[in-house]
């Protein structure tokens, strides 16, 4: 293991922990991923690894099974995963957006229903904002929820949802809806909206009775994952299932999870950034033109000396973002620096080692070639790096409020 992305102060279990997924993603995620990848496969036999070592389960209380680990070692086993293959870290982390906001808004009946299972894998979580024409524009959804029966009654689900991670896979998806209950005209949009804890079976197609998964989007890279639309015509769901058992409350469930997910696509940016400086170095000193390995050129070393300082500086704002909000504190400006800074050195970390490895980074054999596909997901998921921005201006705003 090299110098590049070490954190300080791990105790004993962090360390053990973030060995033990490291050594199984060296054995057995690089090994298959770039012939998966192209393949187009979902990584069957690596999520069983992942539920063997309670991956699934990494940050869910004891009390229900899990291993109640912080954010941060969480987020430090997402970076070791994404250096294997992003797309597997994608299936884990869509999966903890999810318990977590059970963990921290769900009814009591709904924590003791799903978080045991959502600890072995057995239950698989995705989680739906998007709608085909939205964008990063949450509060102008339009997928809505309409109580049947009164109060105490349930809801029926119409509208199509967009960009689901384990939109196949998943049982259980945390689906935003507009329940526009009271005096709609006098509610602000994000206070109108309600999140729906919706049970289905694994699959394309009919999954359960007005609930449509149509098939996998086809991607440029983030392959493997499946990424789904989800349609829902008169989906009947019963009011124990509306997340936290009171409508209304959807959006800041959801910005909830999206903050400590910023967090994780992070820590996938780091990961992704550390193996193509792995394979940018290698490859610098094995390569030979006139007369002499290309590490030893000035214009080679440049570039390698960029990297591992972006990878570093990535890495240290990412553990410092998920650290602040294990303390308890709001860490929206830092997660949203986390995500922008991590994103962007990625892709350009990503470019370097292609650019080291010259014509032949164009090739499939070569595994910078994966990494250049998978790369851009990262500056628009969880909100593109413009929303990041908007987010960090706003709260330096707040804090450096002028006195004058």
């Amino acid at each position: 293991m090299g110098r590049l992305a070490q954190t300080e102060g791990l105790t004993e279990i962090q360390q053990e922990i973030l060995s033990t997924v490291r050594s199984f993603v060296d054995k057995e995620i690089l090994p298959v991923a770039t012939e998966l990848e192209h393949r187009d496969e979902y990584p069957t036999e690596i999520v069983e690894g992942l539920k063997e070592l309670g991956l699934f389960g990494l940050m869910i209380p004891e009390e229900y099974g899990g291993l109640g680990e912080s954010l941060l070692t969480y987020a430090l086993c997402v970076e070791e995963i994404a250096r294997g293959w992003m797309s597997v870290s994608g299936i884990i982390n869509t999966h903890f957006i999810v318990a977590y906001m059970l963990k921290q808004h769900g009814t009591q009946e709904q924590k003791d229903h799903f978080l045991p299972r959502m600890a072995t894998g057995e239950v698989r979580g995705a989680f739906s904002m998007s709608e085909p024409g939205l964008g990063s524009d949450v509060s102008a959804i339009s997928s809505k929820g309409v109580r049947e029966g009164g109060d105490g009654g349930g809801f029926v689900l119409n509208g199509q949802k967009m960009w689901l991670t384990n939109g196949g896979s998943s049982t259980l998806v945390a689906v935003l809806c507009r329940t526009d209950e009271g005096h709609p005209e006098s509610t602000a949009p994000h206070k109108s909206m309600t999140t729906f804890l919706v049970e289905k079976e694994p699959g394309f197609g009919e999954v359960r009775p007005g609930l449509t998964i149509p098939g996998k989007i086809d991607k440029m890279g983030y392959k493997g994952v499946d990424t789904t639309e989800l349609i829902m015509q008169d989906l009947r769901v019963p009011a124990d299932r509306v997340l936290g058992g009171e409508t209304g409350r959807g959006f800041y469930q959801m910005m909830d999870g999206v903050e400590v997910g910023r967090v994780n696509v992070a820590a996938r940016g780091c990961g992704v950034a550390q193996r193509a400086f792995e394979l940018g170095i290698d490859y610098a000193q094995q390569r030979h033109t006139f007369g002499k390995p290309i590490a030893q050129h000035q214009a080679i070393q440049f570039k390698l000396a960029e990297m591992g300082t972006k990878v570093e500086a990535a890495h240290a704002l990412m553990v410092g973002a998920a650290r602040k909000k294990d303390a308890g504190q709001r860490n929206d400006l830092e997660a949203g620096m986390a995500k922008y800074l991590a994103s962007e050195y990625c892709k350009e970390v990503v470019e370097d080692a292609f650019r080291i490895h010259g014509g032949y980074g164009f090739s499939k054999e070569y595994e910078i070639e994966r990494l250049y596909r998978e790369a851009p997901m990262l500056l628009i998921g969880e909100g593109t790096a413009e929303i990041q921005k908007m987010i960090v201006g706003r709260r330096l705003l707040e804090e450096y409020r002028f006195q004058g």
